[in-house]
């Protein structure tokens, strides 16, 4: 095989393995091409966005516009067939497209979330059930080492088990300078964001065997901190640090972590105190895209983090920042 042929073999099999997003049929021409899993990036909003506050954590479902999380887009393929899985901050936002890309890749699914978001877990627990497997709610506050036990011990029971471990749920609160960080804000940024993934971390490791994967929700935050985030940065750099470690200590019992590191991406997060009214405007207008990334762009990544086919694969890094390069 030449290097040029050699090159285009590697470039089409990864995009076979790992692709789920793709412009509309329609946009590709005729020639019975099959249907396209999401919308073209094209027809996704741009900023300015209408400005909009919620009451923390904020519920997708009032957002204005709604967020595409795939729900009517995403199309499996079997990649996680028979596998139980446990995603945090399941109920809106990234791991809401992670949860629906999970049911529809054949996974049984576990979501976490706050009560107050009850409205938007009912929809993704539908949309679980809707495609034949097994949705299980389980409502409560990450900031509580006990609970954090007693979701994982909830959650392997309900599944019979406990293959997958996203570690997605996240706070994130805007601050124009340190003074304004409250001890109270930074122990709940710190405890949501870094205290939680390694309780739960903890506790998956009693039940998880050979072939199990952790999955944790980064941040281009990490590697380019905004200065009016600072707090959550860090905790972003944090997990990403944790992932790497991780990996090269569970590497032996054969389990796998890696990490998802998104860039600007269009959730309650920034309609809920994360971004001030004057970013929320113009979000994601700075990345290369000029547009925030939604839901279903990312779903992919964690199914591509997770996926058995990619067993050599541990304390990687998976980006989706827009164009904005990898977190260092």
């Amino acid at each position: 095989m030449t290097e040029p042929d050699r090159r285009a073999f590697v470039t089409g099999a990864a995009l076979a393995a790992g692709a789920v997003v793709a412009a509309p049929a329609a946009a590709q021409g005729s020639g019975g091409a099959k249907a396209a899993t999401t919308p073209a990036a094209a027809a996704y909003p741009k900023p300015p966005f209408p400005v909009q506050r919620q009451p923390w954590p904020g519920l997708a479902s009032k957002m204005n516009p709604r967020p595409d999380h795939g729900e009517t887009s995403y199309k499996g393929s079997g990649k996680l067939a028979g596998k139980r899985a446990l995603i945090t901050g399941g109920d809106s936002g990234i791991g809401r497209a992670a949860a629906i890309a999970y049911a529809r890749e054949g996974a049984d699914v576990a979501i976490n979330y706050l009560p107050a978001e009850e409205p938007d877990a009912r929809e993704v627990i539908a949309l679980i059930r809707a495609e034949g497997r097994k949705a299980v709610a389980i409502p409560g506050d990450l900031r509580d080492e006990r609970f954090c036990r007693k979701l994982v011990a909830q959650a392997a029971e309900q599944l019979g088990g406990l293959d997958i471990l996203v570690n997605n749920a996240a706070r994130q609160q805007t601050r124009p300078t340190i003074a304004d960080i409250s001890s109270q804000d930074f122990d709940d940024t710190m405890k949501t964001n870094v205290y939680a993934p390694f309780w739960l971390t903890k506790a998956a490791l009693e039940r998880m065997g050979a072939g199990a994967v952790i999955v944790n929700t980064s941040s281009e935050q990490a590697g380019d901190p905004s200065k009016d985030i600072v707090d959550y940065a860090m905790t972003r750099a944090a997990v990403l640090n944790f992932t790497k470690g991780m990996a090269k200590q569970l590497a032996p019992r054969g389990i796998r972590v890696n990490a998802v590191a998104p860039g600007p991406f269009w959730t309650p997060l920034q309609v809920s105190g994360g971004a001030t009214p004057e970013k929320q405007r113009v979000f994601g207008e700075s990345s290369p895209m000029g547009r925030p990334g939604q839901p279903a762009e990312i779903a992919a990544l964690y199914v591509a983090a997770a996926d058995p086919a990619l067993s050599y694969s541990t304390g990687q890094i998976f980006g989706s920042t827009g164009g904005n390069g990898q977190p260092a």
